[in-house]
C-alpha cells in the first residue's frame, strides 16, 4: 500500500491543489493529513473542504485547535492571533465542527505508522521536533512508538533514526526503514515551507517496501499571496511564501 502524508497546508489552496494533482501520479491508496489545515493563508474553507473529502484521517494541529476553541492562543503574536480570529469568522459551521472533532494522534499499528502534529511525548502541548535533542525526548517512550512516526508542525523536512538509547539525524532524502530502528519524520509543509525552498512539500510511504519518499511541487504563489492580502492578513504571510521561510 502507498499512503500519501502531508501537513501544514495553512489555508493555501493553490499549494494544496498542486500537491493533490501531483499525488495523482503516485498511485496513492490512502491519504493522511497531519494538521494545521488553517492559519496564515487566504483559503481556510476551500482547504478544509479538500482535506475533509480526501484524507482518510486528519490530525489536529495547533492552529486548528486555536481556531476551533480547543486551546488558549492569547500568547501568540498579534498577526498570528488576527489570522486565527479571521479564520474562525470565515469557516463554515461544518468545517468548524470538523476541526472540533479532530484527534491528537492516529495509530496505524497494522502497518507500524503513527501520526501526530508535533512531538508524540506530550501531544496537547504541540512541541517541536526539528533537532536531535528534541527527538531524544522520545527515547523514554521508544517501545510505544511505531516503526515510523510522522509529524508536521516545524514546516521542515527532517529524519531522525532512533534506537533504545540513541538518536541520529539523517538527511531528508528518500530512504528505506531499517528493521532494527524506529523513525521520526517531519514531512514539511504544503502551504508555508520554511526551508528556503518555496515549493510545496508532501510525502509518500510505501508500506510494503518500507520506503519513505519526500516530494516537492511548484504552485501559483502569486495567487496564494494575493488571497492573503485580500483577506487583510499580515503582509508578511504573503511575502514569505515567495522565499520559503
Amino acid at each position: 500500500m502507498r499512503i500519501g502524508i502531508f501537513s501544514d497546508t495553512h489555508a493555501n489552496y493553490e499549494a494544496l491543489s498542486a500537491v493533490f494533482e501531483a499525488y495523482r501520479h503516485e498511485n496513492i491508496d490512502e491519504y493522511y493529513c497531519l494538521g494545521d489545515t488553517v492559519g496564515y493563508g487566504g483559503s481556510p474553507n476551500e482547504c478544509s473542504n479538500m482535506v475533509r473529502e480526501t484524507a482518510k484521517a486528519t490530525i489536529l494541529g495547533n492552529h486548528d485547535a486555536a481556531v476551533a476553541g480547543r486551546m488558549d492562543y492569547s500568547y501568540y503574536y498579534e498577526a498570528a492571533r488576527q489570522a486565527l480570529d479571521t479564520h474562525a469568522s470565515m469557516l463554515s459551521e461544518q468545517n468548524m465542527e470538523w476541526l472540533r472533532q479532530l484527534p491528537y494522534s492516529v495509530k496505524l499499528d497494522d502497518i507500524g505508522v503513527h501520526l501526530c502534529h508535533g512531538s508524540p511525548v506530550r501531544l496537547e502541548e504541540f512541541e517541536y521536533i526539528f533537532a536531535p535533542e528534541q527527538a531524544r525526548e522520545c527515547l523514554p517512550i521508544f517501545d510505544e512508538l511505531g516503526h515510523i512516526t510522522l509529524i508536521g508542525h516545524s514546516h521542515l523536512c527532517k529524519v531522525f533514526a532512533l534506537t533504545q538509547s540513541s538518536v541520529e539525524e539523517l538527511p531528508p532524502v528518500d530512504f528505506e526503514l531499517a528493521p532494527d530502528r524506529k523513525y521520526i519524520v517531519s514531512v514539511g509543509s504544503v502551504g508555508q515551507p520554511r526551508d528556503y525552498d518555496n515549493r510545496a512539500s508532501f510525502t509518500v510511504f510505501d508500506t510494503e517496501k518500507k520506503r519513505f519518499e519526500f516530494k516537492r511541487i511548484e504552485y501559483d504563489i502569486e495567487t496564494a499571496a494575493d488571497k492573503v492580502l485580500r483577506a487583510k492578513l499580515e503582509r508578511n504571510f504573503a511575502h514569505r511564501l515567495f522565499i520559503g521561510v
